[in-house]
């Protein structure tokens, strides 16, 4: 998986299009990539309907991925997108990969890994969100729309 690209608008567009294919197979539509050296190395959706797995989300595959591609259990010089605020096991799941940069697109104010008091991420992690914000917000909105009708 080698898409050359700029910028975070650019690479949170490439996690939309993985949450679109979980829109399409009925899952909750997140999506996200993992770049390092300005390649996207893993990208994934949500499958936790699919595999019967309430693991199997977005960022926990991308994360298995990107280390296989990179035969390191750390992902030091890597960033993650991912289209939703890291719920908190995949904040604690990037804590051990000792991933430097996490940027999201909406924020998750029921099960996003901010609510919690204590931080879960790794001290050497930053976080960017509302990039995209928009667009990610709005196809979540639109799944549960259409789940309730």
């Amino acid at each position: 998986m080698s898409i050359i690209q700029q910028g975070d608008d650019s690479f949170m567009q490439e996690a939309l299009k993985e949450a679109r294919k979980a829109f399409d197979c009925d899952e909750v539509p997140v999506g996200a990539v993992i770049v390092h050296a300005g390649r996207i190395i893993a990208r994934a959706h949500n499958m936790t309907e699919k595999l019967n797995d309430v693991t199997a989300h977005a960022e926990m595959i991308c994360f298995t991925s990107a280390a296989a591609f990179l035969n390191s259990k750390y992902l030091t010089d890597c960033v993650l997108y991912v289209t939703l605020e890291p719920c908190v096991m995949c904040a604690g799941a990037s804590f051990w990969t000792q991933i430097p940069q996490i940027v999201f697109g909406a924020t998750d104010a029921k099960r996003g890994y901010q609510r919690c008091k204590t931080n879960l991420l790794h001290p050497s992690t930053k976080i960017k969100g509302g990039v995209l914000e928009e667009a990610c917000s709005n196809l979540l909105k639109e799944f549960f729309r259409k789940k309730r009708s």
